[in-house]
């Protein structure tokens, strides 16, 4: 049975690295964040995609390390 943690965690997990790389690659651009307040909203939003994509993988390693008795 397909556990939905992997693909969840794959796809957040990369969503996120990709946005973490785009955020740091223009942090230096100040003209882009005036509209968020002066906040690199990219790097943030991607960090936490990529805690929420690396929790759910660890889940699902967890979760395949103990199966559910059924």
């Amino acid at each position: 049975m397909l556990d939905l943690r992997w693909p969840i965690g794959l796809m957040f997990t990369l969503i996120g690295a990709l946005l973490v790389i785009y955020g740091a690659a223009t942090s230096s651009n100040v003209e882009m964040y005036q509209h968020s307040l002066g906040k690199n909203i990219n790097l943030w939003w991607g960090v936490v995609l990529l805690v929420f994509g690396v929790l759910m993988l660890l889940g699902a390693i967890r979760g395949r390390k103990n199966p559910p008795s059924a």
